[in-house]
């Protein structure tokens, strides 16, 4: 069974019958998803995954409305024989649609967000296994540890993708709230750069404590929008002389120490040497008092 959404064009369905010898499953039917007007002249982008004994998955980006073909292949070399296939795009079965020897294909209509999502093939037989497809806006990519600098400083954060957004925007984290770079902040501040369609970078100019945070960078896509986030984190100047003056710090403390300990070594031996004096004295006139 499958949904639309009402805004969408009318859907029509065509039904072929199946190709090849039939397996042991249910009699399923073609239905291919067909809006009128000019849906039917986009190319159909092919997507396959070849099943052996283990399920798989595959990401699949689209950045703007498409056909695209999925195709659940049983491998020869599988112990699988005869499987019951089923369809289904998250939790609702979905009708099968073209079939040939070991092969299942079904054809998605992608004209908005509403058919994103992930589509499974599964294959039951005396074990179970399936190939699943998802569908996705193009994911973003940049540094995903925190981005670590300095106040006075400058920060730099790029994000990339391997398509053509029809924009960008860059966002500041204030708690729940995203506050829009672009329109809102200072620009001698914050400058947005775009070396090239797929990428875009924002510089942060003379940092001060207050710069740190949470940025978003987002990409707006046909099928929708797509975002990464960057952590900011400013650290006082002297920070990276920190190790040396805890370095210079306990050099001191030991110098001291040694000085100190020398002091009270040669002073425990002048005492020391006197005390031995007083005794020989005292011994030398006992001596004396002795023999008269």
């Amino acid at each position: 069974m499958t949904t639309q959404d009402s805004s969408q064009p009318e859907v029509n369905f065509v039904t072929k019958t199946q190709v090849g010898s039939e397996s042991s499953g249910p009699n399923f039917s073609v239905q291919e998803l067909k809006p009128g007007g000019k849906e039917n002249s986009r190319s159909v982008s092919e997507h396959e995954i070849v099943l052996i004994g283990a399920s798989l998955e595959k990401k699949i980006s689209l950045p703007s409305p498409t056909k695209v073909d999925l195709t659940c292949k049983l491998d020869d070399s599988s112990r699988l024989k005869d499987p019951q296939v089923t369809w289904k795009k998250g939790s609702e079965t979905i009708s099968h649609t073209s079939k040939t020897q070991n092969s299942w294909t079904i054809q998605v209509t992608v004209s908005d967000s509403s058919q994103l999502g992930s589509y499974t093939c599964i294959l039951k037989a005396e074990e179970e296994i399936s190939a699943t497809f998802h569908l996705q806006v193009p994911k973003l990519e940049g540094k995903e540890k925190p981005v670590i600098t300095y106040e006075r400083d400058k920060a730099v954060m790029v994000c990339k993708t391997e398509y053509n957004p029809k924009a960008w925007t860059w966002y500041l984290a204030n708690g729940t709230e995203l506050v829009p770079i672009d329109r809102i902040l200072r620009t001698d501040k914050f400058q947005i750069k775009r070396p090239s369609p797929s990428v875009n970078r924002l510089e942060i100019l003379k940092l001060t404590k207050q710069d740190g945070g949470v940025y978003l960078c987002e990409a707006t896509f046909e099928l929708g929008n797509s975002q990464i986030k960057f952590e900011l984190k400013v650290l006082s100047i002297w920070a990276p002389l920190m190790p040396f003056i805890a370095i210079v710090a306990e050099v001191a403390i030991l110098f001291t120490a040694i000085v100190l300990y020398e002091v009270y070594s040669k002073r425990k031996g002048k005492e020391s040497k006197k005390e031995f004096d007083q005794i020989e004295q005292l011994k030398s006139k006992d001596s004396t008092e002795t023999q008269q």
